[in-house]
This record gives structure tokens, C-alpha cells and sequence, in this order.
């Protein structure tokens, strides 16, 4: 019996006994299948290869957890700290003893939280190594393919899971879609980590919002002019996206700005062309 896990998008599944014939994740329109071909590994597997975790402090109270080489979609995962709760922030493949260790060193975990499906990876590992709940939107339930105990379901629009440190449902990309909003984060000028629910741009200075983004679907300018005026009453300074992008200052008048110039394009007001 394996968990399986798929090289495309690193999402985990049950215990089975055979390979998976399809990933359900990737077969669906926010997400692909590789044109090689579905393929499936193990954690296991991965630990007798190449990889290895790179943990980096990105700044006061922000560790950066990334897989070297890139593993399937390639996203970091972040770990929070804010007066001794430590908040694992979308999550990676990949996982070994030495992450373990390091993780441990700079004070283990408390929860994990999700800011949508494509980054569930081996989240049920994780929680159960540090013994944690993981949080996410129950508007999203039908893509976990691994079920566990440590899984909590939160409705609504928002859940506080610590003082200064809240879960916000924006929606868009996926239904349950979440940021974290971090009000002590950059000097307690606020951080908003946003996995790619808002995605950080090639230019610095904007963001974008899509409903897939390998396949480039935009969201309708009604939902986009929703996410912004959700995103309008939070108290950030500095985003940071699942590729490490960052918008390092004047971030929550930039999202506001970008959500305007999409509206503008979707609505032929932007350009002529």
C-alpha cells in the first residue's frame, strides 16, 4: 500500500494498492495533465533522490520553505511566527528528516492553513509529523484526496486562528480560494500572503487575479471587483505569492490599482488592439 503523489501537480492521495489512473486535480480545467503523460511517486521515493528542502528567513517572523530542484507546480510554502504561534502557510511535497529538524529548531508548528487545492500536496504528512490541524475552506472539500482527522473544515468568510493573524475566503480561483492576512508581519505594517489567489506579476508594482492560470481563463471583472473590495478592508503593507514574488511596500494600493486595470481590460476600456 503507497500514498500515491502526482508529478504534475504534487498532490498526495489515499492509501491504495495500485497507481492512480488519473489525477483528479490535473484532469480538471485549472489545472493539466502532462502532455507526457500522468505519472505517480511516493515520498519515499523522493527521499532517495535528489531533493532537499531550502528553509530561508525572509525577514522578522517569515520563513520561506522551498523544494530545490522544483517539484511539480514548484510553489513555496511559508511559516508565520507571531508571539510563539507558528502558522505553516500552504504546504510543499516534499518532506524529510532534516526539514523536520529545522523546523523543529526554529519552534515546530501550531497549524498549517491553505490557500487553495493546487497546494494541498502532502499536507496530512506534515500535520501528522508536528501533530496539527490543517485548515481549509470547506468550499473546497471535494479536492482533498487525502482525508484525515487533522483536517478542520471552516466556513464563512473569515477565521481568526490567532490574535493579528486571520483567514480571508476571497474565492476566484477556486471557490474556498484564501489569503492570509498577518497584521504584525513587515514592522506591523501587515503582510498579506496570498498563494496565487492574487498573483504577484513578472512587474513587481501589480498583481493579477485568474481562474486558471496554465491555461489562461481570466475571472469575470464582477468577481475580480469583489476580491478587491474584500481585500480592501485588510491592513497589509507587503504580498508575498506562492513563487516568492513580492510586493515589498504600497501592496494594498497596488492589488485596488491592478483590479481596476483588469476590470478596464476585460471591459475593452484599456486598450484598442
Amino acid at each position: 500500500m503507497h500514498q500515491y503523489i502526482c508529478e504534475t501537480c504534487g498532490v498526495q492521495y489515499k492509501e491504495s494498492m495500485e497507481v492512480p489512473e488519473n489525477c483528479l486535480i490535473c484532469e480538471e480545467e485549472r489545472q493539466y495533465v502532462n502532455p507526457a503523460g500522468q505519472s505517480w511517486t511516493t515520498l519515499e521515493n523522493m527521499k532517495g533522490k535528489s531533493f532537499r528542502n531550502k528553509i530561508t528567513l525572509e525577514e522578522s517572523g517569515l520563513y520561506s520553505v522551498k523544494t530545490i530542484p522544483d517539484f511539480a507546480i514548484g510553489q513555496t510554502a511559508y511559516l508565520v511566527q507571531q508571539e510563539g504561534f507558528n502558522l505553516l502557510w500552504d504546504c510543499i511535497s516534499y518532506l524529510d528528516e532534516e526539514t523536520i529538524s529545522e523546523i523543529t529548531r526554529v519552534g515546530g508548528l501550531d497549524a498549517i492553513a491553505l490557500s487553495h487545492p493546487h497546494y494541498y500536496s502532502t499536507q496530512v504528512e506534515w500535520a501528522e509529523v508536528f501533530q496539527v490541524p490543517i485548515y481549509i475552506h470547506e468550499d473546497d472539500r471535494e479536492w482533498v484526496m487525502r482525508e484525515s482527522e487533522q483536517i478542520v473544515y471552516w466556513s464563512g468568510e473569515s477565521l481568526k486562528l490567532y490574535e493579528g493573524i486571520t483567514i480571508h475566503r476571497l474565492g476566484g480561483h477556486f471557490k474556498g480560494g484564501a489569503v492570509l492576512e498577518w497584521k504584525g508581519g513587515s514592522n506591523n505594517k501587515g503582510i498579506l500572503l496570498t498563494g496565487d489567489i492574487i498573483q504577484v506579476v513578472a512587474d513587481r508594482e501589480w498583481v493579477s487575479f485568474m481562474y486558471s492560470y496554465p491555461n489562461l481563463i481570466p475571472l469575470p471583472a464582477s468577481k475580480v471587483r469583489e476580491i478587491a473590495s474584500i481585500v480592501a478592508d485588510m491592513n497589509f503593507d507587503r504580498i508575498y505569492n506562492a513563487f516568492h514574488r513580492i510586493v515589498k511596500e504600497n501592496a494594498h494600493e497596488k492589488v485596488q490599482m491592478s483590479a481596476e486595470r483588469y476590470v478596464k481590460a476585460l471591459e475593452g476600456r484599456l486598450f484598442e488592439t
